[in-house]
């Protein structure tokens, strides 16, 4: 297994870090890029990491691809756009592209991004009821039924393309695994369904973004959701919450309701030998510095969680 963590795409106080941390590969989010899936712009960040004794391992940005979830004209445009993301990649060695669903349209979504936890850290939460008040989303109505259909078609266009690239396709699930928010259904959200998902287009192309705390809101037991899933696993999101899909807020990687050396026994028994990175850590003192940091993605609960997961692995 190969600790990782999320990295912008241009060099900063963040791949400063990795490095003091001993790590040598690297996840990259493409924040404030257009355009980024083009050979030139991967082979650009790729030759940046590689300058900083860094491997990029992962993708973990996706081109639009709301088009395509809904089944709206424009779609077979917006699938193009993932081809030439998947065989770019092929062609630059970089071996995973995580990507996400029906978190389209509606996206990652909490009610509280300054719960007080251990010490007055500060993390995000969850709470179905107060998203059932909200207005309906704009892609209300559309149905289970064709969402998995726009799926099907989704996966028969691309997933031969990541089999002739040799990237894996990692399916990140929906986040909260509710099944539905703000009017739209959400299909990745239960154990039961990856496996209905992973039989639709058979192929060792295509796997999971194991995300635990996702995993953990579904109610699965982790270690034997791991095990289940095996080598389908592609890509590993080490985070934990407390509570269940409609009500949750994310915890210290050490303080949530999974039993972490539990989870990482069972990668290991699982055979995965892939890219694990920390998600989700609280915001800890003195960090309005990072004042613009997406809550989850501050730096020193970071620090902590690849410590955290070093241990476990030692």
């Amino acid at each position: 297994m190969d600790p990782t963590t999320m990295l912008p795409p241009r060099p900063d106080r963040r791949w400063t870090i990795a490095k003091q941390l001993g790590l040598d590969t690297a996840v990259v989010r493409f924040w404030g890029e257009e355009e980024w899936w083009t050979y030139e712009s991967l082979l650009a960040a790729r030759e940046r990491f590689a300058d900083h004794g860094l491997s990029l391992d992962v993708v973990e940005d996706r081109p639009p691809m709301e088009k395509t979830v809904l089944g709206l004209d424009g779609r077979d445009e917006e699938i193009e756009t993932v081809k030439t993301l998947i065989r770019n990649m092929g062609r630059l060695d970089i071996p995973v592209y995580c990507w996400v669903w029906t978190e389209n349209p509606v996206g990652v979504v909490r009610t509280s991004d300054s719960l007080p936890v251990r010490g007055d850290s500060l993390t995000t939460a969850y709470d179905h009821a107060l998203l059932e008040k909200a207005d309906d989303h704009p892609a209300a109505g559309i149905t289970e039924d064709e969402l998995w259909e726009n799926l099907q078609y989704f996966l028969d266009e691309v997933v031969p393309v990541a089999e002739d690239a040799g990237v894996k396709m990692a399916l990140h699930p929906d986040d909260p695994p509710v099944d539905e928010l703000r009017g739209v259904p959400r299909i990745v959200n239960s154990v039961e369904n990856y496996e209905r998902i992973l039989e639709m287009h058979e192929s060792p192309n295509h796997g999971v973004t194991f995300c635990q705390g996702n995993f953990s809101a579904m109610g699965a037991d982790v270690p034997e959701t791991i095990r289940t899933l095996g080598e389908k696993i592609h890509f590993v999101h080490f985070r934990d919450v407390e509570g269940h899909a409609e009500a949750f807020n994310e915890t210290w990687h050490d303080e949530g309701q999974t039993d972490m050396r539990a989870a990482m026994d069972a990668y290991l028994d699982a055979g995965f030998d892939g890219p694990i990175r920390p998600d989700h850590v609280p915001r800890m003192l003195d960090e309005e510095d990072r004042s613009e940091a997406q809550s989850g993605y501050t730096d020193m609960g970071r620090l902590f969680a690849i410590g955290y997961i070093r241990g476990l692995l030692e």
